[in-house]
């Protein structure tokens, strides 16, 4: 099960899909219209099942929360680019707000608007200009864009340094080598975490399923084959 992150749909993991399908039976998950930041990542199981779940930035803290809470139906988890949260509650208070801030800008400006300015961020510099998923990016309401800021953000879930240690299954962590920010914090996440825990680099920023999907693609397989 492939879910994305922010601003993206199910079509986004199409390239990475296309190498897992070869030896796997994959499918791609869109984000569920959210509720609480738990009851979202539910919903997330409920549609997937008992299956290994890959997950992207705002999609890996979903699949991490459905880990968490629901290890009966995780078989194995792959978190590419993803923070288990924010644990400084000052900080997290400013990323609060930092997100009210956006959700209005969507609500104001339109989902082309957000979507231009939200992809001219440094970090997805690395996104080529014919990645999947982009054309389905403006199909997206403000309604939802701006549901996802306000409840799924960083701020706005509980944060899971102390659950990421409760893990039994096999976990795979991915950073990018040029997204220092999200290989530090995936450093610290595995620092904390058991023996069945392995962290790649692959090459790229923080947008691999886009910039690396071929790639991303054959390490999901072989994780696959390794714990499906």
């Amino acid at each position: 099960m492939l879910v994305p992150g922010f601003t993206q749909t199910a079509s986004s993991w199409a390239r990475t899909a296309e190498v897992v399908r070869v030896s796997c039976d994959v499918r791609s998950l869109d984000v569920p219209a959210p509720g609480t930041f738990a009851t979202t990542a539910h919903a997330i199981g409920s549609a997937g099942g008992r299956a290994i779940y890959v997950g992207y930035s705002m999609g890996g803290r979903l699949c991490l929360r459905l880990a968490v809470d629901r290890p009966d139906i995780v078989r194995a988890l792959m978190l590419v680019s993803t923070s288990p949260g924010i644990a400084d509650p000052a900080e997290r208070a400013a990323r609060v707000e930092a997100d009210a801030l956006l959700a209005e800008s969507v609500e104001r400006d339109g989902v082309h608007t957000f979507l231009a300015d939200w992809l001219a961020q440094p970090m997805f510099a690395g996104v080529p200009a014919d990645a999947p998923g982009l054309t389905d990016r403006r199909k997206l309401t403000p309604q939802f864009l701006a549901a996802c800021l306000r409840q799924l953000g960083a701020g706005a879930m509980e944060p899971m340094w102390n659950e990421v240690s409760t893990l039994t299954m096999p976990v795979m962590l991915v950073a990018g080598s040029r997204d220092a920010k999200y290989t530090a914090i995936a450093q610290r996440m595995l620092e904390r975490m058991h023996a069945r825990v392995s962290l790649v680099q692959l090459d790229g920023g923080h947008a691999l399923p886009l910039e690396q999907p071929a790639v991303l693609g054959g390490l999901i397989t072989a994780f696959a084959a390794d714990h499906g």
